[in-house]
């Protein structure tokens, strides 16, 4: 039996899975609130004194965990959340020989080959190159990004912190954007301003914010209240969405590009010719948005290397457990339980 666990800012996932016949099969599965806990170690223990009261006591043989944030030593530093993760206590815990932390963005890009045609909206249809690499961007509570290299004969997702890099305005107003940032994050970046900063649910809320700031609108009383009582990106998305507020419609307008402009950046670090995977839980909800020309026009203005991106797919994956399934199929690979992602 494999425990494995998609740990986010916002949710924990943890399921038990069975694999079989070079297969994954979800025993159970159950969703926590992140920030409502401690750490993981609260959680897992937790989630295994539920399930074993329901009966299922089945040994746990493997572990793997995806997690935002990078894995260093078998720990975790959560960015956004005050945690630390460490695979060795959680081994102790579990008494199993080893547990894996991997980055989220790679357990993502390891569930790809579980996935349904289903599971996939296609923004660009483009000319997948079979022998080239691929990428995946997912815009959440924060910004994660991996690639996924071709040997030859298999495909290797591998994580990295692109995220984190610094966010380059494209024009006058971004500009003013990055200056605004800059100074709102002064004490705790010192001055640096990433990319997450304007792509993620916070980054919605600074675009938004940054907007009536510098005088482009004036805020919604509904919106405003609805932020203030609950999730603030998903109340300027809703308004958006329904067009019931001017500044929320340009917010969303500007993150969307951003999210092209972005993901451009990542496909041509990574060369990735096989295809673009957009996952995260915001795609999903925006995929109407994702379909208007803004994301593919910013996601193609490269330069000279504008053929080159409008030849590549790009995929939004619209399975929300993807690196649930990601973290357990890591585990059960390693374990030889299941092949190696053919390319």
């Amino acid at each position: 039996m494999i425990l494995a666990g998609d740990i986010g800012g916002t949710s924990t996932r943890l399921a038990l899975v069975e694999a079989k016949g070079g297969k994954l099969n979800v025993v159970v599965q159950t969703k926590y609130k992140s920030r409502e806990h401690q750490g993981l170690d609260e959680i897992v223990t937790a989630f295994i004194a539920t399930h074993q009261a329901a009966g299922h006591r089945e040994k746990i043989e493997h572990a793997a965990f995806g997690i935002a944030g990078p894995v260093r030593g078998k720990r975790v530093h959560t960015p956004n959340l005050p945690w630390v993760v460490d695979a060795s206590q959680l081994a102790a815990k579990l008494q199993v020989a080893d547990v894996h932390l991997l980055n989220d963005l790679e357990a993502n890009a390891s569930g790809i080959p579980v996935l349904e045609s289903s599971d996939f909206v296609t923004l660009n249809i483009g000319q997948p190159d079979p022998l080239g690499n691929a990428a995946i961007i997912s815009a959440g509570t924060g910004l994660g990004e991996a690639g996924i290299n071709f040997d030859g004969k298999y495909l290797h997702p591998f994580a990295c912190e692109g995220g984190h890099s610094d966010f380059a305005p494209r024009d006058a107003m971004e500009s003013e954007l990055l200056l605004y940032l800059r100074e709102k994050f002064r004490d705790v970046s010192h001055g640096h301003v990433s990319y997450e900063r304007v792509l993620s649910g916070p980054g919605l809320v600074n675009i938004y914010e940054f907007l009536i700031y510098s005088g482009q609108g004036k805020a919604s009383p509904e919106v405003a209240a609805a932020m203030k009582s609950g999730d603030p990106a998903a109340a300027i998305s809703i308004a958006a969405a329904r067009q019931s507020c001017q500044i929320c419609v340009r917010a969303m307008e500007i993150f969307v590009s951003f999210y092209g402009a972005e993901a451009g950046n990542l496909a041509l670090k990574i060369m990735a010719t096989r295809a673009i995977y957009i996952g995260g839980g915001i795609a999903p909800k925006i995929i109407a948005k994702l379909k208007e020309p803004q994301f593919m026009e910013a996601f193609c203005a490269k330069g000279r290397m504008r053929p080159l991106m409008a030849a590549m797919p790009i995929h939004v994956l619209m399975n929300e457990y993807t690196a649930l399934f990601g973290a357990a199929r890591y585990a059960a690979q390693l374990a030889r339980l299941v092949p190696e992602w053919c390319g």
